[in-house]
């Protein structure tokens, strides 16, 4: 399938801007300096008052590459006296408002970079690296936490373990990994989805784990593929492993339970829920997932639902430093989100999510920044034995980094899966701006391609 002629735009926005990067390695031979320039725009804010280059950071718009400076390049645009750089318009924030100013202009606009306080960077614009090094990820505060979209092992797949191989490193790099595993462990029953029914084994618990799983939700449509014994074997066999189960259970009790994790001192609650059907609903009585019925495939939203699954990601926000939501949502084959995605959003932002990253659709969907949350509506299929359309193969992993329970940054790794063996890997160039051409088109506020 064809992407649609938007993509040839998107792709020339990205190229220009991996252009401009490279660009940015090399020195600035001839900044416009102070107002010698009556392009340069207002004058920038002044004021800065961090007592070390370390204490500032450059940051640039969330749909543009991270800029690579050499420490020369980084020291000019620090010092606040350059005014445009590289066909860029560069402000300089000093604290407190005037940082929030200097940050909110860069979310508006793609071709304008700021300097700031580090602890004023937030996860909608992204911040440069400097010399190899990047202050936010590689600070010793940081704490990074890697999901993965829909992950589907059996069928079609040949062999689990070179799936997975291409990604191990990358997954296993992380301080946690979480994904969505759409099948079950066990197969102690009949099929419920026909020829679309995924029954796995425990033989895939230290397979998913050597690839660096710390937690799965089961919170899909696909966990009860082989009845209610297997989908309560399923969560055993996770919770008798390293892999911690989530969004699923004998009752809805037990299926409403976050996956609480701890990494450099920070606590994690990871909570999930299908919106799609297919597998049952959990009960007080009987096992399933933790559901919210809503469009477009279970019908109206059910209020009741969700002020359940909110209750959950407020009472974990007691808990835990950091709330991460795990939605099962939306519309297949299509990388825009349905409104109600959006509405739901908005209150599980207001419930306590610090972010949330759902899947189903099999492709790449928009990002929206709901109170400065990044909500990623769908990372696509991360393995799964589907050929065609071309945007089926294809998805990102979400790497998050976090200090002190706080999401700081994050940064989208676009992949594609070889349509042989299903194993994803990462992708460059034009196969990657394609990809994240497909996020950005869909994406709204600071995520939104210009």
């Amino acid at each position: 399938m064809a992407r649609p002629r938007r993509y040839d735009v998107l792709r020339l926005l990205v190229a220009s801007s991996l252009i401009l990067v490279a660009g940015c390695t090399a020195e600035d031979d001839d900044p416009v300096q102070g107002g010698s320039s009556p392009a340069a725009g207002p004058p920038s804010p002044s004021g800065m008052i961090a007592t070390s280059p370390d204490d500032l950071a450059v940051v640039g718009h969330a749909t543009r590459p991270q800029l690579r400076l050499t420490r020369r390049a980084a020291d000019r645009l620090l010092e606040g006296q350059v005014r445009r750089w590289r066909g860029l318009r560069v402000l300089v924030g000093g604290e407190g408002d005037d940082a929030e100013r200097a940050v909110r202009a860069v979310e508006r606009d793609p071709r304008t970079i700021a300097v700031v306080p580090l602890d004023a960077v937030v996860p909608t614009v992204v911040t440069a690296m400097v010399a190899g090094v990047d202050p936010v990820r590689d600070h010793p505060d940081a704490v990074t936490v890697t999901i993965t979209g829909d992950l589907m092992l059996v069928r079609g797949v040949p062999d689990p373990v070179a799936a997975l191989a291409p990604m191990r490193g990358l997954l296993r790099s992380a301080d946690l990994t979480v994904g969505n595993l759409e099948s079950t462990l066990s197969t102690n029953g009949e099929p419920t989805q026909g020829g679309d029914s995924f029954g796995g084994s425990p033989a895939l618990v230290p397979i998913l784990r050597g690839a660096g799983f710390d937690a799965l939700s089961l919170a899909n449509n696909h966990a009860g593929d082989y009845g209610t014994t297997a989908l309560v074997e399923t969560v055993a066999t996770l919770a008798s492993s390293p892999v911690v189960p989530f969004g699923a259970g004998p009752t809805v009790r037990e299926a409403s339970r976050p996956a609480v994790l701890e990494a450099g001192g920070t606590r994690f609650a990871f909570v999930g829920f299908n919106a799609i059907g297919e597998t049952p609903m959990a009960t007080s009585e009987g096992p399933g997932a933790l559901s919210v019925r809503m469009p477009p495939r279970t019908g109206p939203l059910v209020r009741a639902d969700l002020a359940r699954v909110t209750r959950i990601v407020s009472q974990a926000g007691e808990d835990a430093d950091a709330v991460v939501v795990l939605p099962h949502w939306g519309t297949q084959y299509t990388h825009t989100p349905e409104p109600i995605q959006r509405e739901v959003a908005r209150e599980l932002v207001a419930a306590g999510a610090d972010l949330v990253a759902g899947g189903h659709p099999h492709w790449v969907q928009g990002v929206d920044a709901v109170d400065g949350v990044p909500v990623l509506h769908s990372l696509g299929n991360f393995v799964f034995d589907m050929r065609s359309p071309v945007q089926t193969l294809e998805g990102v992993v979400l790497e998050t980094t976090w200090w002190d329970g706080e999401l700081k940054a994050f940064r989208l790794v676009p992949y594609a899966m070889d349509p042989a063996d299903f194993a994803p890997r990462e992708v460059a160039g034009e196969r990657a701006a394609d990809v994240l051409g497909d996020v950005w088109s869909a994406s709204t506020g600071p995520f939104r391609a210009s």
